[in-house]
């Protein structure tokens, strides 16, 4: 992908905080630092990101934020707020997705948006191919429905059907991929209602954590021919959870494992007690010197915790779905 025109592939990304982050493509075939992509106003490009304030009093970032001075300031796209009992801050994000295609067919590419909510986006460049301005976004819609498929929301584009114009295939939180055909034109999309190609994976408790490799949820995608065969197929990215085959412990392993799991008990409990009274203090040194304490116990828990065996494995699978 070449957003910029200038011969390079470029590298552009979604976040968790929401941002799109793009890697420019060098002459070298090496990637420059990520930016923060902007949009025609110059205005950093974050979907429902954002300050909001609750009836409460309570105020949420949805964006790349950062607490500092033991969490009494908030820095915030060049602005610090103050983070007060009185009035709380919190930082969260909106998980976008992003997938760049030539979505109305005149030339540039265009931004195709996912979100934690589940909805999908067309953020439209109105510039040129080589130097691009996108507009404020807009919901897409299949079916005169707006798009909306759970949560987390994971967009890819493709033509699926062969008829020259572009489709849209969104992942989801539940691990499922839905096809919304465009019934339009390649400059006019239209999307029909949605046709499940992947179907959803089974919920399980951690109890049911499996040993073997099997589906998990996040559904990420790619479209492409893989084996050759004029057909274009699913590349599907998902997160799932693995219980380690791994041997019982020996005699002395056990022992040594029981006693680390003996250490980190109190810490456990003097971590729930300082993030306890963290949150009854006000703003100045004190609260400085709780969050170094936390971060202290923190990193003493986390030495123990290195040395014991994973009961469960975080990983990321990706699975083939050829085309018949």
């Amino acid at each position: 992908m070449d957003i910029d025109g200038d011969g390079h592939n470029d590298v552009l990304s979604g976040s968790w905080p929401g941002e799109l982050f793009l890697f420019r493509g060098t002459a070298d075939g090496s990637f420059a630092a990520g930016e923060m992509l902007k949009d025609k106003n110059s205005e950093i490009i974050c979907i429902g990101g954002g300050i909001t304030e609750d009836a409460g009093g309570r105020t949420t970032i949805r964006g790349s934020a950062e607490f500092e001075k033991g969490g009494s300031v908030v820095l915030y796209r060049g602005k610090r707020l103050e983070n007060t009992p009185q009035k709380p801050i919190s930082i969260t994000g909106t998980a976008s997705v992003v997938s760049a295609a030539d979505w109305d067919g005149d030339g540039d590419l265009d931004l195709v948006v996912g979100d934690i909510n589940g909805r999908v986006y067309l953020v439209r460049n109105e510039g040129t191919a080589k130097a691009y301005a996108f507009a404020k976004e807009e919901p897409l819609v299949a079916g005169g429905r707006t798009i909306q498929v759970g949560s987390r929301a994971g967009p890819c584009v493709a033509d699926w059907d062969g008829d020259g114009d572009l489709d849209l295939f969104v992942g989801a939180d539940d691990g499922s991929v839905s096809l919304y055909r465009n019934i339009g034109t390649k400059t006019d999309p239209k999307l029909a209602v949605s046709l499940q190609l992947v179907g959803a994976v089974q919920r399980r408790s951690r109890d049911q954590t499996p040993s073997e490799a099997q589906r998990g949820s996040r559904s990420k995608i790619c479209v492409a021919d893989w084996n050759g065969d004029g057909k274009p197929d699913l590349l599907v990215g998902d997160l799932a959870s693995l219980k380690p085959n791994r041997p019982a412990p020996n005699a002395e392993e056990k022992a040594k494992q029981d006693q680390i799991r003996k250490e980190l008990e109190p810490l456990q409990k003097q971590r729930n007690d300082l993030i306890a009274k963290y949150r009854t203090v006000s703003p100045g040194e004190d609260r400085e010197k709780l969050v170094n304490e936390i971060n202290e116990t923190s990193r003493k828990m986390q030495s123990l915790q290195g040395q014991l065996p994973r009961e469960i494995e975080t990983h990321g699978w990706v699975w083939l779905f050829l085309r018949k």
